[in-house]
């Protein structure tokens, strides 16, 4: 038996789903080799940097707790052995049935009261993950062993045939392939970002650029002091946690909350280009079970279409049917009374049309009489477009009744058609990112309507828990919290920030002496603060995924580094893969939608995760070649 070894650069959800996965086909693709794995990773394995335990207890999950696993189970195809595992939800059962005596008080107590509709805190899925990982150490085959490296990884060379990876403060490791899976990556400012800044710090204002906001110094927002802030994705919801709860704040009541305030805390006015909160998750089961997917959008329609490919003509068109598909299975077959007509006979009409055209919107009139049980893209893109107000303080209840009929339609089960449409756009979000990996989008499309898509699919699929909306509503009725509306503009001067956006008509802006970026940095090559990345651009070893026009008219330049799709190998500056060096996760051109995820669903991330590891074990030396080198 010959020694091989692998390094994997991460070691948080997506390092261990790998591992899991490496540990599953090892005895089939490699079963004469003893392999090292190596996990890097400064923050604590299993967990990493976003799910790790030290971070405030008020942070929670997005995902309930019956929706989260790291395990394959019998709706996943892929290549690899499924090997099932204990989901949150069944883990969390299985933990407080047993002696939670050293547990930390907060978090048995927490345990004892999850159940699979509540949302747990980031602490609790911390837990979760380092059972995961102790799992599969404890489960891995004959030959296989596990070291952990708490410390970071600053570099990557090729010596001798053999991947060199430094380490900060441990001697350099020698391996055959590696893996980088660090998730997120902060970046440094752009320069639009430093010249805020400078202008900040000239002006004595204060600007926090994007960052995760667990690591932002909230220590200079002051108690009373109107802070402007710009995004209301995660990152704001965050934001609102640590600013308000977090400095002693409190909510009273279920349904209509109150915040009970302790004077320590800011008044937030807030906007971003849609000027809406991501839509709350939904609350609720599928009433019809999961429907029949993929119906319209699969690799049978769409590998037929010639490139060049354009996404608002060719792809947009099928998407749209297939999330509506999704849609009006659970609204037809799951709910009746809205209904005016049975699936089977609606189905079979919807097949045979086209989205958009008068025929279909005829079709679903008809099945579906009222409005408010119909899907309305435009509606669920830009739920405010069209609000207007003479003054900030008119504008708030128009917001607020909007956010509260999208959070009613969320936890009230009639409403699960949410549900349905949700299910087929992560069906559709994997075939996307399947395509764009066979490079057959228009270089224009893939410019302008790739990131249009991703922060459509994230304001509909990536939200808030309903709680976290009813304390939004919550800090505006008392004043804490205030809406720009949709089309959010901010200018500096020496005198301070001014905010304003497109709903406000002829009001004067608001005025402030801090600005908070609060969403992450977007993913950057050159820019990245990753010291392992950063080597990789300076040695020209990655390469940034630039769009281009036929001309060489440069149309944006992505900041995600080139990988191969169906495995992730990086893509050298030749256009060819490093069959010993592959990289997964959001700064890459393979977008993943999450490092876990539903059980049940056939996830994406699961079947990635398995053609990553089985890449990898092909690409190790044999026995002769390992012998030969030696």
């Amino acid at each position: 038996m010959h020694s091989t070894a692998i390094a994997i650069v991460g070691a948080g959800p997506r390092g261990v789903g790998i591992l899991e996965r490496l540990a599953a086909s090892v005895p089939e693709l490699r079963p004469d080799t003893a392999l090292d794995v190596h996990l890097i990773d400064p923050y604590p394995a299993g967990a990493g940097r976003i799910w790790r335990n030290a971070q405030s207890p008020l942070l929670a999950m997005n995902s309930m707790a019956a929706d989260v696993t790291m395990y394959t189970d019998e709706s996943v195809v892929c290549e690899g052995p499924i090997r099932t595992g204990p989901s949150f939800w069944d883990w969390a059962q299985e933990e407080r049935a047993g002696d939670l005596a050293d547990w930390p008080a907060d978090l048995a107590d927490e345990l004892r009261a999850v159940t699979a509709s509540t949302f747990p805190s980031r602490r609790l899925q911390s837990e979760y993950l380092a059972r995961v990982l102790r799992d599969v150490v404890d489960a891995l085959p004959a030959g296989m062993r596990v070291h952990v490296h708490e410390t970071r990884a600053t570099g990557l060379s090729e010596q001798g045939g053999r991947q060199v990876v430094a380490l900060e403060g441990e001697a350099p490791l020698s391996v055959d392939t590696v893996v980088l899976a660090s998730g997120h990556l902060d970046a440094a400012p752009t320069a639009d970002e430093q010249e805020m800044l400078a202008r900040a710090d000239a002006a004595g204002l204060r600007y926090l650029p994007p960052e995760q906001t667990t690591d932002s110094d909230l220590s200079v927002v002051e108690p009373g002091e109107t802070v402007v802030v710009r995004g209301m994705g995660l990152a704001f919801i965050d934001l609102m946690v640590l600013l308000f709860e977090g400095r002693g704040g409190r909510f009273e009541g279920t349904e209509e909350l109150t915040y009970v305030p302790s004077g320590e805390e800011p008044r937030l006015v807030v906007g971003s280009p849609r000027g809406a909160p991501y839509h709350s998750k939904a609350h609720y089961g599928l009433s019809a079970g999961r429907p029949p997917l993929p119906r319209f959008f699969s690799p049978e329609t769409l590998d037929g279409l010639d490139a060049p490919i354009d996404f608002r003509a060719q792809l947009w068109p099928v998407m749209a049917k297939e999330i509506a598909w999704g849609w009006y299975h659970e609204l037809l077959a799951g709910h009746p009374d809205p209904a005016r007509m049975p699936w089977e006979v609606f189905a079979r009409r919807y097949a045979a049309l086209e989205w958009g055209t008068p025929e279909m919107d005829a079709l679903i009139a008809e099945a579906v009489p009222d409005p408010v049980h119909r899907l309305d893209f435009a509606a669920l893109d830009r739920p405010f477009d069209g609000l207007r107000a003479e003054s900030l303080e008119e504008l708030q209840p128009l917001v607020r009744e909007r956010i509260a009929e999208d959070l009613r339609q969320h936890v009230d089960p009639a409403h699960s058609a949410h549900l349905g449409a949700f299910v087929a756009m992560l069906s559709v979000y994997g075939e996307i990112t399947r395509i764009q990996g066979l490079d057959v989008l228009s270089a224009r499309s893939r410019a302008r309507d790739v990131p249009w898509w991703q922060s459509f699919f994230n304001s509909v699929a990536s939200g808030p828990p309903g709680f976290r909306v009813r304390q939004l509503l919550a800090l505006s009725r008392a004043g804490f919290v205030e809406f720009l509306g949709p089309g959010m503009w901010v200018e500096v001067d020496d005198d301070g920030f001014r905010a304003g956006s497109g709903a406000l008509v002829g009001a004067p802006p608001v005025t402030s002496t801090i600005l908070i970026d609060a969403r992450l940095p977007d993913s950057s090559a050159d820019r990245t603060s990753d010291p392992l990345l950063a080597s990789l651009v300076r040695a020209g070893e990655v390469v940034e995924d630039i769009l281009t026009e036929p001309d060489g008219t440069v149309l944006r330049r992505t900041g995600l580094i080139r990988v191969r799709p169906a495995d992730g190998a990086l893509i050298d500056t030749t256009g060819g893969a490093n069959e010993h060096r592959f990289a997964v996760g959001p700064h890459t051109t393979v977008k993943v939608a999450g490092a876990f995820t539903r059980p049940g669903m056939n996830a994406q991330s699961l079947r990635y995760n398995d053609g990553v590891a089985r890449a990898v074990l092909h690409s190790l030396p044999t026995s002769r070649e390992a012998a030969s080198a030696a």
